[in-house]
């Protein structure tokens, strides 16, 4: 008898009966795969479960172990749950099994066995990494290894406190007929896990591919089905990597760790706004440090802008690295309407210096405070920090926590900071710095102020 197949899209899941070069549901192109269409279940009975009135549920403090790494476990919020699963997604070679293999030497180091799973890679070649990483003998073992069936049968044998899967689109389970990457394999293979780890009090760590378009490769269920998913992120040609917290359900969202990357491995940053700062040309035009908060984490950092006649006329170009380019041309807008420039003959180029990227609406007030020194060629003076969230009738909107952002700025030496006036008025009553705060409500008012 043949084998009933679906068409299966790989972007967002739906079936289809047979192939098609568009899914009709998301839109995507040639994103159809053939699968062996899965067999019905039996029906099972399930016991009836009573529900349970909110205040008689008994609060469980959950279990943390420190992975060694004090970013990492910032991420985390405070380390790694006993049981949880985490998944790591990053581009190839942005140091994703390099990092996981340098939690798993300190896990070990500290008493805790670790089995390491490397679907991609061999026992040797991995060796050779952990050599370059300092990994000595201890409670680290490692396993080459695609069959989820016999991974999981390796662990309930060798019962580690850790598990570790390099990664997941490679591993595969018997019970399905198709290929590894496959969403239906990615799927059962998260499930099993996810089980395995609850069932035994093992916490868990996937990683997982990154698509073309920069999300997780897999369905979107995925990053359901798992508790933390953190996103290693950083440009080969950059020595920095970013580890983002998109979902966390034992802690915080958005938490950011910045490590540099070395031949010895990577190595946590502590004070991050000090090392994006210790480049940054002084008497220079176009140059603005802004403060932005990542997670609890306040930061410094430069945004660049040039601003240089065009070679297309009637079509100048607007180009943006590390800043998002649609609320950045709505910003040229602003200052073009309230400010009486005239940006239509005039290439004009941003750039968050190191490689990290802002999404912050803090991060206004210092995009026009760069482009405005560039245009009039004028210094924004030595010392001077900048927030602030712009309109669009030009006002200069609040923003959350300036009392920690002025914290960061005065610790690396900064002596003012341009800011939103209802901020200044919140101050007031928290307490003030020793900065000199320079308190304005349109940007009319900031660019007199600055210039």
């Amino acid at each position: 008898m043949k084998n009933k197949t679906t068409f299966i899209c790989q972007n967002c899941g739906a079936h289809f009966p047979k192939w098609m070069g568009r899914c009709s549901s998301c839109g995507e192109w040639n994103s159809l795969i053939e699968e062996a269409e899965e067999s019905e279940a039996a029906e099972i009975t399930f016991p009836l479960v009573e529900p349970t009135l909110y205040k008689d549920i008994q609060e469980v403090q959950k279990k943390r172990m420190n992975t060694g790494v004090e970013e990492l476990d910032r991420v985390l919020g405070g380390g790694v749950v006993l049981g949880s699963l985490v998944l790591i997604g990053g581009e190839p070679g942005v140091g994703k099994s390099t990092l996981i293999l340098q939690v798993s030497r300190d896990f070990a180091r500290n008493g805790q066995k670790v089995l390491y799973v490397s679907g991609e890679e061999s026992l040797e070649q991995i060796k050779l990494r952990g050599e370059r990483l300092g990994l000595q003998d201890s409670q680290l073992y490692l396993l080459a290894e695609t069959n989820l069936e016999r991974i999981i049968s390796q662990a309930e044998k060798l019962k580690p406190q850790i598990l570790i899967l390099d990664s997941v689109q490679t591993i595969f389970s018997s019970k399905l007929t198709s290929t590894p990457g496959t969403i239906s394999q990615v799927r059962e293979v998260t499930n099993q896990v996810f089980r395995f780890a609850k069932a035994n009090q093992v916490s868990s760590f996937l990683i997982g591919h990154i698509t073309k378009e920069g999300s997780l490769a897999g369905p979107k269920s995925l990053e359901h089905m798992v508790d933390v998913v953190l996103y290693f992120e950083g440009e080969k040609d950059h020595r920095h990597r970013v580890l983002r917290a998109l979902k966390n359900r034992f802690g915080p969202v958005s938490e950011l760790a910045i490590f540099e990357m070395s031949s010895r491995g990577l190595t946590p940053i502590s004070n991050p706004s000090a090392f994006f700062l210790k480049e940054r040309p002084t008497q220079e035009t176009g140059s603005a440090v802004v403060c932005t908060i990542k997670g609890s984490r306040p930061l410094l950092a430069e945004i660049q802008a040039l601003v240089s006649s065009t070679l297309f006329v009637g079509n100048p170009r607007r180009m943006t690295v590390g800043l998002d380019r649609f609320r950045t041309a709505m910003l040229l807008a602003v200052v073009e309407q309230k400010l009486g420039f005239s940006f239509s003959g005039e290439d004009i180029y941003f750039n968050v210096a190191g490689g990290l990227f802002l999404d912050e609406p803090a991060m206004d007030l210092g995009v026009i405070m760069a482009v405005v020194s560039c245009l009039k060629n004028r210094v924004i003076p030595q010392g001077t920090s900048i927030f602030g969230e712009i309109g669009l009738s030009g006002e200069i909107r609040s923003v959350s926590q300036p009392l920690m952002r002025l914290k960061e700025a005065q610790s690396l030496g900064f002596e003012r900071a341009l800011m939103p006036q209802g901020n200044v008025e919140q101050l007031e009553k928290e307490g003030k710095l020793g900065l000199k705060i320079l308190g304005v409500q349109n940007i009319k008012e900031a660019v007199g102020i600055i210039f």
